[in-house]
């Protein structure tokens, strides 16, 4: 690109605000030029109002913007949004409405039916429900603005997974297990004294997301809705004392009977973004772990800069036809990464609203 696009991001002080920044620096299409966080931030610079959290250095020009309210007064048109839910639901629609696109990491909209929830290998076309959203534009505003989502950070390392398996087979059931990093609490999270040499087996309305958010992201558009795809979908979700990864379990039942070696053809030939060139998309979103100890969130998280989901120990089940494990990294592929790309591929069917600077 000759310019580069103005994007802010919403919630910049959190612990996914951060990873956007961090994603986000040197991005050769998005400068950031505008952060928003609480009423207790605004007018600090972000270098006083954030504790850096990540293992990168704080940017210099990040650390001297300073921290605006979050009001879409004065905001660029392209939002990244790393809010919690309940503050998401009644800020996200005020920038949509004031013109912005708003590409969200929050679960507020993503089952709203125009509202498209997406993982661009998987479901690119959905983003055809924003020209369906109405969220009141004002007179003066020469901008459509709208939302579009990314999923629930075990859903998308799980979709990934299954969606080359779906195409080609059909998919009629999935039973998960998921073994979720501390680190997806945000922060500070879960006390040390529940998870330090423990496993807690609730996530709080987690294991609903998961089973309806994969049957809406593998679901078929037709017209201005998406009808989920037919297939049963158990989920059990558990926090575990790992920092960064999501770990999967899966057994699943398909609707033909592949051998193993067309499963690993399956994830091997998944490459449905290899021709657009987009800058955060992996050469593999899917890649193949052979030893059979593997995926572990310690050794295999940061592949494909942490976008790529590792799969691994493929095997027959008894119960239904395969089952193997998959890992994702929760706060890059599951929250942060998976907006940019989302917001990539805006970029590259030009849906994006006009703001940019030179670069």
């Amino acid at each position: 690109m000759q310019t580069k696009h103005k994007v802010g991001i919403l919630g910049a002080t959190g612990m996914v605000g951060q990873r956007f920044i961090q994603l986000l620096e040197d991005h050769p299409w998005f400068q950031v030029t505008w952060l928003a966080a609480s009423d207790r931030s605004s007018g600090k610079s972000y270098g006083e109002a954030a504790r850096w959290k990540l293992d990168t250095p704080l940017p210099a020009s990040i650390a001297a913007l300073p921290v605006s309210p979050a009001s879409p007064e004065n905001a660029p048109s392209i939002i990244f949004a790393a809010l919690d839910t309940d503050i998401a639901r009644d800020l996200e629609p005020k920038f949509a409405a004031a013109g912005c696109a708003v590409i969200s990491n929050s679960s507020a909209f993503r089952m709203q039916a125009d509202v498209p929830l997406v993982i661009p290998e998987v479901n690119a076309d959905h983003l055809a429900l924003t020209s369906h959203q109405n969220w009141n534009p004002p007179a003066t505003s020469a901008r459509r603005g709208y939302i579009v989502t990314n999923p629930n950070c075990s859903a998308i390392g799980l979709v990934l997974a299954l969606k080359p398996l779906a195409e080609r087979f059909g998919l009629r059931a999935v039973f998960v297990s998921t073994m979720q990093a501390v680190s997806g609490a945000g922060y500070p999270g879960v006390p040390s004294l529940d998870i330090l040499g423990n496993v807690v087996p609730f996530i709080r309305n987690e294991e609903e997301k998961l089973e309806a958010e994969t049957q809406r992201l593998l679901g078929k558009l037709e017209g201005n809705r998406v009808i989920p795809l037919d297939a049963r979908v158990s989920a059990h979700c558990n926090r575990v004392a790992v920092e960064d990864g999501h770990t999967e379990s899966v057994s699943i039942q398909l609707a033909t009977k592949p051998s193993r070696e067309e499963v690993l053809d399956a994830w091997r030939e998944f490459q449905p973004l290899r021709e657009k060139n987009l800058p955060s998309a992996p050469l593999q979103p899917v890649e193949y772990a052979a030893a059979e100890d593997r995926p572990q969130p310690r050794l295999d998280r940061m592949r494909g800069r942490g976008m790529t989901a590792t799969v691994g120990r493929l095997r027959p089940c008894s119960l239904l036809n395969w089952k193997f494990t998959v890992l994702s990294h929760n706060t890059i592929r599951g929250a942060a990464g998976a907006a940019l790309l989302n917001a990539e591929l805006l970029a590259s069917q030009g849906k994006l609203l006009p703001s940019v600077s030179s670069s």
